[in-house]
Parts: structure tokens; sequence; C-alpha cells
């Protein structure tokens, strides 16, 4: 008699089995499901943007909100809104024409200095010393109704300050 506990069922040695086709075909099809998950959920809890925002325009506020001879930061809309002495207004971008840094306001000193290569721009943009080459970027900005509105979907690149590029109310 043949004991049958000794025999081992014969093994494929040409390729993978079914069942190990199948398993890995599984795993694959689960593993991109949890991937289109986790998508859906990333672009369901990012923050929508504002519509006028998208389209470029950010409201900056009442004209009445900005003292003569000021400047008032956006970091949202990258610029600064200039409110100059006879009343027009001004959005000058925060990029350097230089290399591109970030300008910040130095109010006690009353200009826009750049921090890496020292260049100074006054309320208008205009440079004061070099080495920039022009004056910094404006944003068009349009009074609506009493209120500020600024185009940061448009960028103006100038040689210097003319009163033609300013806004009035």
């Amino acid at each position: 008699m043949v004991d049958r506990r000794d025999e081992r069922p014969p093994t494929e040695e040409t390729g993978t089995s079914r069942r190990s086709f199948l398993s890995r075909l599984w795993l694959g099809l689960g593993g991109l499901a949890l991937a289109e998950y986790v998508w859906l959920m990333v672009e369901f809890l990012r923050p929508r943007p504002d519509p006028a925002e998208a389209a470029g325009v950010l409201v900056a506020g009442p004209v009445e909100q900005f003292e003569l001879d000021s400047v008032t930061a956006f970091p949202a809309g990258r610029f600064y809104l200039t409110r100059l002495a006879d009343g027009g207004f001004l959005a000058v971008s925060r990029e350097c024409t230089h290399l591109g840094c970030t300008v910040p306001w130095m109010a006690d000193e009353g200009r826009f200095v750049c921090p890496c290569h020292s260049s100074a721009y006054d309320i208008r943009g205009d440079v004061l010393s070099p080495p920039a080459p022009r004056a910094l970027d404006i944003h068009p900005v349009r009074i609506e109704n009493g209120i500020v509105k600024v185009d940061t979907g448009r960028t103006l690149k100038r040689r210097y300050f003319e009163a033609s590029q300013v806004a009035r109310a």
C-alpha cells in the first residue's frame, strides 16, 4: 500500500500561481484606492481661494483708512500700498529690482531699503541709491465708491516714477 502522507502536491515551477497573482492584484488595487482616498481628503480640506483674489483683485479698504504719507504692507498680495502726501495711491511691489530680495519699509528712515545690497527707494518706489537699476514695480490701483482695490494679477515694470501712475480718489 502507498502512503499518501509522504506525497507532496506538485509545484508550479513555470511562474507564479493564480493565488499569488490575485493576492498581488488585490493588494495593488487596495493601495490605489487608499491613494485616491487620501488625495480626495487633501483636496477637500485645502482652503479655497477667495474669488476676488483668484481674479487678482485685492480689496485694500476704504480711502479714509489710509493716512496721508503712509505705507501699509499687504503680505497676502506681496505689495505695499502707499498713500502719498497729495492723497494719491500706489501699490508698490515688495521685490527689489536688483536681485529680487524682499524690500522692507523703514518707517524711521522714510524709505524702502533692500537688505541684500542696500538699494534704497523712496515712498513712490523711485531709486534713491543703487545698485537697483530701476524703480520698484507697481500694481494697478483703482478706487471705486471710496474703496481702494489693487489688481495683483498684473505687475507693471517701470523705469522711474511718473505722476500718471498714481490713483486718485
